[in-house]
């Protein structure tokens, strides 16, 4: 927090001029700092007597040997568990092997059905299970409330979810709530060998450094991990874990936030991170009418569309068919680039792909330095060729 020390304080009114929030106001010759206040510092620096500081607020330091555990959260929308969900629970297990945990998924539902089961058999040890009809379409600040209310009681020492819309709006919730640390968008996830924290690596500036975060003084570590960038858990049927009941508490549900429909988004539509095969496009299909080929080849084989950044900027596609950096991230079985010469930002997006094919006129094209498979080629005779020798 900003603090004033009055008896140095002149009355200049220096602070006030300086501030760029609006924050700060003069009052019978004292500065008065408001709520608008960002702890910039900016005033701290400026000021001709030092009669400002920022204090760093003190906490009671946590006894870290009561946290056990990794927790994940298992986002699921009208029955059916998200994706991510079971690479989460994959990463989980590597991780909880290495501290010798157990791990725990959290469901908050309408009705269970069969995610109980896909849960234990995809690695759970624990399920914390709420099942509410309150639990439809319900808000990123109930799910915060509810666990909480369950991590302040059982003290998990790391918590991970899906870098989903969902997961990007409510653990910050929950991080606040917790008063702990949050990394956003992490790629891989590990447990330190000398000082067993969790370090979470995610990129920075635009995906040209690597980026790793520890929280080493509060708990549970907290995450957000990038959908398809971890190998997903292997099935194990008929495994078996504990049910845990969650009892519903009515002030959860308060949040003031009404639920009106659910739309389906053109992202969900694009399917580009759900299906097996991605052919992609980039400025060098030519044209935008040049991506009916690829919308061709990828019926043929059952894939979908991907794009470059540089053909959504151009207006060839829309953006929820964007891999990359600033877009959505794939790791299909096949991913075919056209025309793409293979920025990085655009590969950080798609090179947990099994095998990469690249089209490219180029030969010096960055993307065939990651390519399992390179055609040097003009992507308007290959792709035709590739078309009829399928049909």
């Amino acid at each position: 927090m900003l603090k004033l020390i009055e008896e140095l304080c002149t009355g200049c009114g220096m602070c006030e001029d300086i501030c760029s929030f609006g924050a700060i106001t003069m009052d019978d010759g004292l500065p008065v700092i408001g709520d608008e206040c960002t702890l910039c510092g900016a005033c701290v620096d400026e000021c001709p007597v030092s009669a400002l500081e920022i204090e760093k607020l003190r906490h009671e330091k946590e006894d870290l040997s009561q946290f056990k555990g990794v927790w994940v959260f298992a986002e699921n929308r009208r029955g059916i568990l998200s994706p991510v969900v079971n690479e989460l629970l994959n990463s989980a297990r590597g991780l909880a092997k290495d501290t010798g945990a157990r791990v725990s998924a959290v469901l908050l539902c309408e009705k269970a059905e069969k995610m109980v089961e896909e849960l234990w058999e995809h690695g759970a040890d624990d399920i914390y299970l709420l099942e509410d009809k309150e639990l439809v379409n319900c808000s990123d600040v109930t799910i915060a409330r509810i666990i909480s209310d369950l991590a302040k009681d059982k003290k998990p020492e790391i918590f991970i979810a899906g870098a989903s819309s969902m997961g990007r709006s409510m653990m910050p919730r929950l991080a606040a709530r917790l008063k702990t640390g949050l990394t956003a968008d992490c790629t891989s996830l590990s447990i330190g060998v000398d000082d067993n924290h969790l370090y979470q690596t995610r990129p920075a500036f635009g995906g040209n450094i690597m980026a790793t975060i520890i929280c080493p003084d509060s708990r549970p570590q907290m995450a957000t991990v990038r959908p398809r960038v971890m190998q997903k858990a292997k099935r194990v049927a008929g495994r078996k874990g504990e049910l845990h009941t969650i009892e519903k508490k009515s002030i959860w549900f308060n949040s003031g936030i009404n639920f009106v429909s659910f739309l389906e988004s053109e992202m969900e539509k694009a399917r580009v991170g759900e299906v097996d095969i991605v052919i992609s496009g980039g400025r060098g299909m030519g044209s935008p009418d040049n991506f009916e080929l690829l919308y061709e080849l990828a019926d043929l084989l059952g894939g979908a569309v991907g794009a470059s950044r540089g053909a959504v900027d151009d207006g060839w596609i829309t953006y929820p068919h964007q891999v990359g950096q600033t877009g959505c991230t794939v790791a299909p079985k096949v991913y075919i680039a056209c025309g793409i010469s293979g920025a990085v930002q655009h590969l950080v997006g798609m090179q947990g792909s099994e095998t990469i094919i690249a089209i490219n006129c180029d030969e010096h094209a960055p993307i065939f330095n990651i390519a399992d498979i390179g055609i040097v080629g003009n992507c308007m005779e290959i792709i035709p060729l590739l078309i009829n020798q399928l049909k």
